[in-house]
Order: C-alpha cells, then sequence, then structure tokens
C-alpha cells in the first residue's frame, strides 16, 4: 500500500476497533469524537455495525431498561470531570457490559497521573475497568478500556482535520509572562522560543504529547519514517515531541517509506486567517451559516426549500438541518473537493453544472441560463426535486451543498464582508506611508462614523468585524513605517481612544455575540458594566501586541507584505507561500527559519560534525510525500494556495494537509481571546 493510500484509509481504519464493540450497545460519545465521526461516514457506521442508539456524552443520558451495554467514546484523559459522566450514566442505567474507548493514549494516562516509569500492562485502564464493574454494581460484569486514535476528520483526501486538537493555539507574550511568573527571577524564558516542554502546564503538555502520539500511529500504519520540521515556537515543541517520541525509534528503522512533516505557527500569519481576500465560496459559507450544534467546522444547511413549506416559526426547527460532509456520494464528494479549492466563480458554475446535471438525468423540467450564476436561480434548480422523493433521495449530497452556497450568496450579512475587503485593501496602500499610529486611527474614524447602530445593518460593521479587523491591522503592524521616537506614545494615546469607543460600542449592544459573551464572559448586555468593558478590551490590546511581535525571531520570514513600487500596488504575501517557495526552492537552500528537528544521537552527531565538516543536512524536500501541519487551523483559500504552489513545481513531493481546524474569520478572536492556550480542556 502506498503512504498516501494508508494515509486516505487511516481515519476509517481507527473507527473499525470501536465498530467492532458496538453491536447491541447505545453509544455515548462526546463532541470531538462525534465531529470526526461526522466526516468518516456519520452515524449510519455505527447503526450498520448494530448499534442500538447514539447518545451525548452527559451527566443528563443514560441507557434504558433493556439497555445492557454500552460503549463509551471520549477524547480525553479518563479522570476528572470525564469520569465523574461515565460514573453517572452507567448509576441512571442498567448496564452489565461496558465498553470504554479514549483517544489518549495508556501512556499519557500514566503521565496524567504523576507516573513518570513506564509499567508493564496498563495499570491506569486496568483499575479504571474496575471502577467500571464497581458503578454498574457487580464485580463479575464485565469492563473493558482501550485507547482508539479516532481523531481524524477528512475533509478531502488531501485534508485531514484533528477536532480532538480545534483548541490548540499557539501562545503568545502573554502566556509567556504566566510561565516566567512561576519561575526563579534567574531561570525566566527570554522568548517564546527558548520555552521547552517541561515548563509548560501538564495540560499543555498531555495535548502536545497526545497529538505527537497520534501523528505516531498515523507514521506506524503507513509505515514511514518522518523527518520533522517546524516553523515557530509551539511546532518546535511537537516536532521535538515527536522526534522524540519512545515509540517511534523502532518504527523508523524498519520502515520502507520516506516523508517530511512541516510543523507551522499560524499565529506567525494571522493576517491569511482573518482576511477577508480568499475569494472562497465555502470561507462565505463557514462564516455566514449557522455552525451545527457541537462541531468546529460543518454547518446547518437549511432543508425547508426542498419542501413545499413556507417559512413560518412553526416550520423552524420541523426539519433536520443538511450539512457540507457528504460521504455517501461520490458526486457531492467531488463537489466539495472542488468548492473548497476553487475561486468563488468557478466553484459557483460548478454547483451550477452539477445540479443541472442532476436534474437532467431525473428528466426533471429544467429551464437552462447561461450567464452569471444567482442564489435564486441556484434555488430554483433546488426546488425542482422537491416532488420526485426517488430524485431527492440519489441527489441529496449535491442538493445540500446547492442550497448550502445560495444560502451563503443571499446572506444579508455579506456585504459586511465585502466591507471587511474594502477596508483591509485600504489599508494595505496606506501601511508603506504611514505609521501604525496612523493605521489605528483609519480604524477609530471607521469605528466613529459607524457609532450610531449595533453592527445588524447590511453594511455596518459588528464588534466582532471590528475585532476580527484589529488582528488584521497587529498581524501586519511591523510592516508600517517606523514613526520616530514617540512612536510608542503615540501609539499608546490611539490604542487607548479605540479602547474608549470600542468599550462605547459595547455597552450599547442590545445583544451580545457568542464570540462578545464569551470574551466577556457576559451572557447579556444588561450584565456588562462600562468598567468591565474597558478592562476586557485592555487584555484584547495586551494580546494583540503580542501578535505584532509573533515574527520577531524569523530571519527570512519576518514580513507578509509586498510594498507598492509604483507600478504595483502593494499586497499581502502569504507566510504559507513564502515558506513552500522555500521548501520548493530547485537550490535547496538551508533556511534558518524551518528548524530540523532531530531525534536521536546520529543526527545530532550529523549536526556537530557539520561544524568541521560537510554533511547534507535534512531538508523538507528530500522525501516524496511532504505532511505540511498548520497548528491553529488553515483556511480554504490556503489550501488553494498550496495546490497552485505545488503545481507550478513539477518536481515537488506530493503534498498532504493536516490541521486543528478550518478557519473562519471569526474563529481567530475566539482563540485569541477567549481561550485558555495555556491549560486546553482534557476532561479532567
Amino acid at each position: 500500500m502506498l503512504p498516501t493510500d494508508g494515509v486516505i484509509s487511516f481515519p476509517g481504519q481507527t473507527w473499525e476497533k470501536v465498530l467492532s464493540k458496538v453491536k447491541k450497545a447505545v453509544v455515548f460519545m462526546d463532541d470531538r469524537c462525534s465531529e470526526s465521526l461526522h466526516w468518516n461516514g456519520g452515524a449510519a457506521l455505527l447503526f450498520e455495525a448494530g448499534a442500538r442508539n447514539i447518545k451525548q456524552f452527559s451527566s443528563f443520558e443514560a441507557g434504558g431498561q433493556n439497555e445492557p451495554k454500552a460503549v463509551f467514546v471520549v477524547s480525553t484523559v479518563l479522570k476528572g470531570r470525564t469520569a465523574d459522566i461515565i460514573k453517572d450514566i452507567i448509576s441512571l442505567s442498567h448496564f452489565q457490559y461496558c465498553v470504554v474507548f479514549t483517544t489518549v493514549p495508556h501512556s499519557i494516562h500514566l503521565l496524567a497521573n504523576n507516573v513518570t516509569t513506564d509499567l508493564e500492562g496498563k495499570p491506569v485502564f486496568e483499575q479504571f475497568e474496575e471502577k467500571l464493574c464497581e458503578w454498574m454494581g457487580d464485580m463479575n460484569y464485565t469492563a473493558e478500556v482501550m485507547h482508539a486514535p479516532v481523531v481524524f476528520a477528512p475533509l478531502t483526501q488531501q485534508l485531514h482535520l484533528l477536532p480532538a486538537f480545534s483548541e490548540l493555539f499557539p501562545l503568545l507574550e502573554v502566556d509567556l509572562e504566566a510561565i516566567n511568573k512561576k519561575r526563579p527571577e534567574k531561570k525566566r524564558f527570554g522568548s517564546l522560543m527558548d520555552v521547552d516542554m517541561h515548563s509548560l502546564p501538564p495540560e499543555l503538555q498531555i495535548q502536545i504529547k497526545s497529538l505527537a502520539s497520534t501523528l505516531n500511529t498515523l507514521f506506524e500504519f503507513i509505515g514511514t519514517r518522518e523527518e520533522s520540521f517546524s516553523v515557530g515556537p509551539m511546532s518546535r515543541l511537537i516536532a521535538g515531541e515527536l522526534a522524540s517520541h519512545p515509540q517511534a525509534k523502532n518504527r523508523r528503522k524498519s520502515a520502507p517509506n520516506k516523508a517530511s512533516i512541516v510543523f507551522i505557527d499560524r499565529t506567525l500569519d494571522l493576517a491569511g486567517a482573518v482576511g477577508h481576500h480568499g475569494d472562497s465560496l465555502v470561507e462565505k459559507i463557514l462564516s455566514v451559516l449557522p455552525q451545527l450544534p457541537g462541531h468546529v467546522t460543518d454547518i446547518q444547511v437549511d432543508m425547508l426549500e426542498l419542501t413545499h413549506l413556507k417559512q413560518t416559526t412553526e416550520t423552524k426547527d420541523i426539519l433536520a438541518p443538511g450539512c457540507l460532509a457528504q460521504n455517501q456520494s461520490a458526486t457531492a464528494r467531488l463537489l466539495w473537493e472542488t468548492m473548497l479549492v476553487a475561486k468563488q466563480k468557478e466553484a459557483v458554475m460548478e454547483v451550477r453544472r452539477q445540479l443541472v446535471e442532476a436534474a437532467s438525468k431525473e428528466n426533471l423540467p429544467i429551464k437552462m441560463s447561461l450567464g452569471r450564476v444567482t442564489a435564486e436561480q441556484l434555488c430554483s434548480y433546488v426546488q425542482l426535486f422537491r416532488d420526485s422523493w426517488g430524485a431527492l433521495e440519489s441527489h441529496s449530497g449535491v442538493l445540500q451543498l446547492g442550497l448550502a452556497a445560495a444560502q451563503a450568496l443571499r446572506h444579508p450579512a455579506l456585504p459586511r464582508w465585502d466591507a471587511c475587503l474594502a477596508f483591509e485593501r485600504l489599508l494595505l496602500q496606506t501601511l508603506g506611508d504611514s505609521d501604525l499610529a496612523e493605521v489605528l486611527k483609519q480604524l477609530l474614524l471607521l469605528i466613529k462614523s459607524s457609532e450610531s447602530g449595533t453592527g445588524s445593518d447590511s453594511g455596518e460593521l459588528s464588534v466582532d468585524d471590528l475585532l476580527v479587523l484589529l488582528v488584521y491591522i497587529y498581524s501586519v503592524a511591523k510592516e508600517a513605517c517606523p514613526g520616530g521616537a514617540d512612536e510608542e506614545k503615540h501609539v499608546e494615546k490611539v490604542e487607548n481612544e479605540l479602547i474608549g469607543a470600542l468599550t462605547l460600542r459595547l455597552t450599547r449592544q442590545t445583544s451580545l455575540s457568542p464570540l462578545l459573551q464569551e470574551i466577556t464572559e457576559v451572557s447579556g448586555p444588561e450584565e456588562l458594566t462600562v468598567e468591565h468593558a474597558h478592562s476586557v478590551l485592555e487584555n484584547v490590546f495586551e494580546r494583540l501586541r503580542g501578535v505584532s511581535h509573533a515574527r520577531d525571531h524569523l530571519k527570512n520570514f519576518s514580513s507578509v507584505y509586498t510594498p507598492s513600487d509604483g507600478a504595483h500596488q502593494a499586497t499581502y504575501r502569504p507566510l504559507l507561500k513564502q515558506v513552500l517557495e522555500e521548501i520548493f526552492h530547485p537550490d535547496r537552500r538551508e533556511c534558518p527559519d524551518i528548524e530540523h528537528m532531530s531525534g536521536g544521537l546520529t543526527d545530532l552527531l550529523k549536526t556537530g560534525f557539520s561544524m568541521f565538516m560537510k554533511v547534507t543536512r535534512p531538508h523538507p524536500s528530500d522525501h516524496p510525500l511532504l505532511f505540511l501541519f498548520l497548528v491553529g487551523g488553515v483556511t480554504p483559500s490556503e489550501l488553494r494556495l498550496i495546490r497552485e504552489v505545488v503545481s507550478t513545481h513539477k518536481s515537488s513531493p506530493q503534498v498532504l494537509v493536516m490541521s486543528t481546524r478550518l478557519l473562519r474569520p471569526s474563529d481567530v478572536p475566539h482563540l485569541l481571546f477567549s481561550t485558555d492556550r495555556l491549560k486546553p480542556d482534557i476532561g479532567v
């Protein structure tokens, strides 16, 4: 089996272990594992394997009187809160047979229980099996606990997400300060690049080690020896952990295939993550349509247009929503892959073509129209199917994607997308001639000019949009002209004015968006005082300043901006593109910013010898397969960019992308301002 085929079949393979145990069982599953299952075939997989029911992993759920078997699938450590929920469910049920699957391997359970030595067998899992029998009320009942790495969500054959790590995000300067506070004066770290694994809080150590272990399992499955490289401090920790993984040494000795894996920190280029320049239909679908409950990636498609029901409050939740994950139909899967990487115009035309083709196959009376594709036109094609149940069932995947496209294209929030794009373009042109204070003043003017409303108007920017634009500004802040001796004072003055203007906007809101509720930690505007809003925004700006310094340690990739040369306008230069061009450069230059992480003594000796003699160091383009792992998320337009760069370099390796999440612009303020990056939720 080729390594690429192995990568494609691996996520499904990890579920086989679970499927072999679900016959006649009630299955309880947490959100992260549910999301992985969703992209691997969905609940149908479990029901086909004989599961009786699937329920949320929650203390408020239980099995019925006549359901003696339970299977739990969780992405967390089996202690603390996770153990409490399992105990609650069992106490309310009548189980005699319980199987627990965790995505966290036994070696990391030892670490979570402060056991440093490697013990015989799997004592933590064995102890938990005893607890399960105790909770079931009879030590003769059956309990099994095992590890299953069901963390991969294959969005396409070239893109795998890991929902279990969706909150993992590179650290900022405020996090470095928090780490240093707990260290003696003389042992404090000068920069994030100096931070080592042992100085991190146990929760983050467990998450990084779990990720390295998961990747090791993948490389084991595809029989591959990998060379690890990193760009950025968090990537350095993960790549180092993978390189020194205890179980990887034997694999690397005998593995028949070779690959490179390059980890890249998202924080090094947040302009690409929050920017509205992507010209991508899927970015708009993800941004304007509501998320599926409990999911990080997929959205809800309103299916009412496939019926003759009218849009009223009574019909609002009568139909289950559609979604983007179409595992059943090959045509729908290909359409989704095109939508994900194509430019908006091409994607919309492909949606229309597929709908026309499906209607023609079913002999439906379709009126062909050329020219610009509109949301109304797509809807009219979809509605042709509503009177034919057979046609609806055969093409439901394509119809859901068609409706997702139509609903995004006619969404009232879309003019705000264009308003953000216009501001970003203006910003790029002024960067070359203005200092940061001047650039921030432009945003201040924008806030003051729209002081009146709450951002619900079609073109008026909401507070969420303004936070996204602030992240964009600070991500390219280093590109602004130096402002002279008083620059810091000027910037501080404008920042304080911005904090004041935003505080005013916040306290005038009639309702708080989910993002603002997370950042302010209050559920409604009536609970938000001026003092609290002001202090929340001061914290936001502290994090933004960290974002502006994220590339300080880089030598070749320190800029994401090409200034205007008179003939051409200034442009944004994606860091990801720079990294790939460097990797695929025909001269195979050594790049100081792409650090090779050595795993053993031989590699260290090579590095040592290279001081005295010519030793060729490993290079990311050495092997036929290259994994790009974006720590903190990847956007649909970046997937297109990767494809374009690879296609221009004929001799380049095959590239597969992995990431912690598929990003929409509003995800970034959530990850920056309301996520505890040092203490991720590991279920304890």
